[in-house]
């Protein structure tokens, strides 16, 4: 490796860090905002939760507050950093958790094992969505249910699309690999559950604003 492809790398790392701080800083104070806008909806969708469920991508346990007590909830989170977060998180609510390493595309977790899988604010960052919905599938008894709110592109043509299309890549690396245009209901479409319900709504935050939320079965 030369010199130039060091520092190269080095300022990737920089900008990619500095990226990731930012956009932990604009998801922090657009939090409360956020949360009132959705709990209402998190409470409603998770409400009649049984059996085995694994959540996507947890991170510090925004969504464990919404789950009843007697689940069996696995969370895949990649990141270990998070892992004590979620333990105290749930200790407090009484919940028990089985945390496990893994990834959306690598579901640690048997074929036809789990009642319902949960993810939010995460499938407009997955390096490849349909691999992540088929693994999703794999994961999920027959008649399980995949329960979302996700971030998504607007309709094309509109002002918001473009100005999505035009920051895309500066938001994918400021945005821990968000891509703001990703039609996720079309994906959805094409993986294989046999039902698909979901309603849109504005989540009244910068660049991504629309979201859907929703239940897919399989």
């Amino acid at each position: 490796m030369t010199v130039n492809q060091i520092i190269g790398d080095s300022k990737n790392q920089i900008f990619a860090n500095l990226g990731k701080h930012f956009f932990a800083w604009m998801m922090a104070a657009n939090t409360s905002k956020y949360d009132k806008i959705v709990s209402d909806r998190k409470r409603s969708l998770f409400a009649n939760l049984q059996g085995k469920v694994l959540e996507i991508g947890p991170g510090t346990g925004s969504n464990l507050p919404y789950y009843p007590k007697d689940i069996h909830w696995i969370g895949i989170e990649p990141n270990p950093d998070t892992h004590s977060s979620l333990h105290k998180q749930a200790a407090k609510l009484g919940l028990k958790i089985d945390i496990r390493i893994g990834s959306a595309e690598w579901l640690d977790a048997e074929d036809n094992s789990i009642d319902t899988v949960v993810s939010t604010f995460l499938l407009c960052s997955v390096p490849n969505i349909d691999y992540t919905l088929q693994a999703i599938l794999r994961v999920l008894k027959p008649g399980g249910r995949f329960l979302f709110i996700e971030d998504v592109a607007p309709p094309q043509g509109s002002l918001l699309r473009q100005i999505q299309n035009t920051v895309s890549p500066i938001w994918k690396a400021m945005g821990d690999g968000c891509h703001p245009d990703k039609e996720t209901w079309i994906a959805l479409g094409k993986a294989g559950f046999s039902s698909i319900n979901y309603e849109r709504f504005d989540a009244q935050l910068p660049i991504v604003t629309p979201h859907i939320i929703g239940i897919a079965t399989k």
